[in-house]
């Protein structure tokens, strides 16, 4: 099941890229496992998932522990401050940073662990009073301000789009998160690469790989509806 499920979202992403005119290897696929418990990532680390994405510090940390070592674990959810310290060293990758306060406590645990943390900006491109991120006029002041950080490196940027009908409502999204990351570039600022461009899930992630995208988080399209009553 969850073999012909992976092969169906691999095949959807080769041919998103195809219409884009894109390389395969330019799109990170992020297998998206909150909730998920451990046999079952283990089941798809063992058809080939090496990138996972964990929304909550605990279950990521327990994960971690738990699963070979050369797997890519991705925070894809927002990250409270008191819980930084247990992931800044584990998380390859934090998608979901808003604030000042949470960046300067990003860089502090980084230097205590010796490590260098690479971060995403999220940003709340559609103006949802429910999601956390920048709204897109704040993104490059907030660089600007957390460009200097020695332990933290700024590596592109994240949206968690609408959840609509028709995925193509979502285009002008992906679109204008793109159009962000190409004035950012254009900035030249010092220790800042916004490469990255998370965005697009299950719903939505063969539009926003036709946008742009290179990376993609999706968990039902791979390990189909989840149970939250299921404790990892």
């Amino acid at each position: 099941m969850l073999k012909e499920q992976l092969q169906e979202v691999e095949e959807k992403i080769q041919a998103a890229c195809d219409r884009a005119g894109r390389q395969r290897s330019e799109v990170t696929l992020i297998a998206v496992s909150k909730t998920k418990p451990i046999a079952v990532l283990q089941e798809a680390y063992d058809i080939g998932v090496r990138v996972f994405g964990e929304n909550k510090v605990q279950e990521l940390t327990e994960k971690y522990e738990a699963l070979p070592d050369d797997i890519h674990w991705h925070m894809i959810g927002h990250l409270q401050t008191n819980k930084v310290k247990y992931i800044v060293d584990k998380a390859e990758l934090i998608h979901s940073v808003d604030s000042v306060k949470l960046a300067q406590v990003i860089e502090k645990e980084a230097e205590k662990k010796n490590c260098i943390a690479s971060i995403l900006i999220e940003v709340n491109v559609a103006g949802e009073e429910s999601k956390f991120g920048l709204k897109v006029d704040e993104v490059i002041p907030f660089i600007e301000k957390i460009a200097s950080f020695k332990h933290i490196r700024v590596c592109g940027l994240m949206t968690i789009a609408p959840f609509v009908e028709n995925p193509e409502d979502n285009r002008p999204i992906f679109e204008n998160l793109h159009k962000l990351s190409v004035d950012i570039k254009n900035k030249n600022i010092d220790n800042v690469n916004v490469s990255i461009l998370s965005m697009g899930m299950t719903n939505d992630y063969e539009v926003a790989i036709e946008e742009g995208a290179t990376m993609v988080r999706v968990g039902t399209g791979i390990f189909g509806a989840r149970d939250y009553a299921v404790k990892a």
